[in-house]
């Protein structure tokens, strides 16, 4: 937002720009709808994330975002010429298949040596290229399938519970990834998730889907909304923890500590719903 009595320059502009919208998207299920008057829009340079249970339509929706699957009612709106970039949940590996990380990187899309070095390098993976894809660890195998993402050179996004089997450690790490490459590249990112807990500090707004959306806004005011309350229950929403803290190190691949010079350390926003009970207990 545009701090009263300015005026918005033109990378405001360019970061409120709708990339993708979705209006009234409904699709009908066995019984009972998958998706009802889904309403939902990422411009560029925002981080989005979806949030729900299990059932809840979210890979659904992705897709249909995708351009994959077409919904039963509404419509989708692109930007024009607008690349998306794609993370899957999960990716099914073959142990047999001989296939390296530099060969699945272009399988889909041609590159050159310095290409898919440098996509690697992006999300602190240089050295997994002549790895073999089924050795991976599940960090290992996120970060690869974000490289291989980041090779389309997308306006958009869209990752598919991104943390899905990484460590608790690794999954810090991912999120600081995702957001340090919003930074740097402008675009827009959808994350599904179905844990609010973990994408709290790094996403601008949350959208709450169980079919329809129930709440929407900046990640804080969500977890106090009694719909997210009724649908994740009221711990969920007590333990979401914001506070403020500096590290001096960070996890690599494997989950080992790398020290950070101190003049790249960088601060993460946490809030936590009891601080205030707990300076009174103090």
């Amino acid at each position: 937002m545009t701090a009263a009595g300015s005026k918005a320059g033109p990378r405001d502009e360019h970061r409120r720009r709708p990339l993708i919208a979705a209006r009234g998207i409904g699709v009908a299920g066995r019984g009972a709808p998958i998706l009802e008057k889904v309403d939902i829009e990422i411009a560029a340079g925002e981080i989005v994330t979806l949030v729900g249970p299990n059932g809840a339509g979210k890979t659904t929706l992705a897709r249909i975002l995708l351009g994959l699957d077409k919904p039963d009612l509404g419509v989708v709106e692109r930007a024009d010429a607008i690349v998306v970039g794609y993370v899957p949940q999960r990716l099914g590996i073959d142990a047999v298949l001989p296939l390296t990380v530099d060969r699945f990187l272009t399988l889909a899309r041609r590159a050159d040596r310095r290409t898919v070095d440098a996509a690697l390098d992006e999300v602190g993976a240089r050295e997994l290229g002549r790895r073999a894809l089924h050795e991976l660890s599940g960090g290992e195998l996120q970060r690869t399938l974000l490289a291989r993402a980041l090779l389309r050179k997308p306006d958009l996004l869209i990752l598919d519970e991104p943390v899905q089997g990484v460590d608790f450690s690794g999954q810090f790490e991912l999120y600081e990834l995702i957001a340090r490459i919003r930074d740097e590249r402008g675009c827009g990112m959808l994350l599904i998730s179905h844990d609010l807990h973990l994408v709290m500090a790094a996403t601008d707004r949350v959208v709450c889907l169980n079919r329809h959306i129930c709440c929407a806004g900046h990640p804080e005011d969500v977890s106090r909304d009694p719909a997210y309350v009724a649908l994740f229950g009221p711990r969920a929403a007590r333990d979401l923890a914001v506070y403020h803290h500096e590290h001096d190190h960070r996890h690599d691949l494997h989950g080992g500590v790398v020290p950070i010079a101190a003049d790249h350390r960088h601060e993460h926003d946490h809030r936590h719903d009891h601080d205030q009970h707990d300076r009174r207990r103090v």
